[in-house]
């Protein structure tokens, strides 16, 4: 059987279900491969000072965070990016003019363009955010993420602001209007990337889990990418395998097929 050492899993909608809990089929999967010595990292856009939660439910002290701008393993930080300021004060001017609202993240809190919008309480409550500011432009050289709160799903086409990057949209139901910023140089794939060099694994012996297009490059990156059940239909072709819904045991059974579970 071939040998596997290192396992990225992607938040929302591949390990947390639509109701913020994640299945005790993943928790057993999770610690399976843990058993069999696999390296097992989370890969989210959410800020990493936020996720501690998550992760000490599954035992994971090693991430990938803010879409591939910081790698860490096991509190060792591999590699950190912050945005250009020029395109965080793009965004921030796109913002205003049209009257959307922005989650700039830092690597220890999050800012935001208003605190007390209905949706934005709605969003801060759903993903769990605790260290919440309000924006200043002194904070602009350190912001690692982006998330806009847009109006329509539409909207995304005012950000075509920059070659650099584009937007994917937030897979969390009731968020369809929110996207991350995503640099083209610094995502997912990339932060894989640093952390298999560092451990000198080869891709071939990674694997990944995915169900939005934020995880289309960590699912090329490696040699086993899974598009979960429930993933954005456009996901499906960045990934070479294909599993059940975060609801009916998406990791559990993908682990399966390759006989870690």
């Amino acid at each position: 059987m071939k040998t596997y050492k290192a396992l990225f899993l992607d938040m929302d909608g591949t390990i947390i279900r639509p109701d913020q809990t994640i299945e005790e089929s993943t928790k057993e999967a999770v610690f399976t491969a843990q058993e069999k010595g696999i390296e097992v990292f989370l890969a989210t856009g959410r800020p990493i000072h936020e996720i501690h939660i998550f992760a000490e439910m599954l035992n994971i002290q090693s991430f990938i965070g803010y879409n591939g701008a910081l790698s860490s393993y096991k509190g060792k930080e591999l590699y950190k990016k912050p945005i250009s300021t020029t395109i965080v004060e793009n965004i921030v001017n796109v913002a205003n003019e049209k009257q959307h609202q922005l989650v700039l993240y830092t690597s220890s809190e999050n800012y935001f363009s208003n605190l007390n919008t209905p949706f934005v309480k709605k969003f801060i409550e759903t993903i769990h955010l605790k260290r919440n500011q309000t924006i200043t432009p002194e904070m602009y050289k350190d912001v690692l993420g982006i998330t806009i709160i847009a109006n329509e799903e539409s909207d995304e086409h005012y950000y075509r602001i920059d070659n650099g990057i584009h937007l994917s949209q937030v897979n969390i139901e009731g968020m369809g209007f929110c996207f991350d910023v995503i640099r083209d140089s610094v995502n997912k794939g990339v932060g894989v990337k640093h952390v298999l060099k560092y451990l000198g694994i080869s891709q071939d012996e990674a694997i990944a889990f995915g169900d939005g297009m934020n995880d289309k490059e960590m699912l090329e990156t490696v040699g086993e990418g899974f598009a979960m059940g429930n993933a954005h239909p456009d996901l499906f072709s960045y990934a070479n395998r294909k599993t059940t819904n975060v609801t009916n045991s998406g990791v559990y059974n993908g682990l399966k097929s390759l006989g870690l579970t």
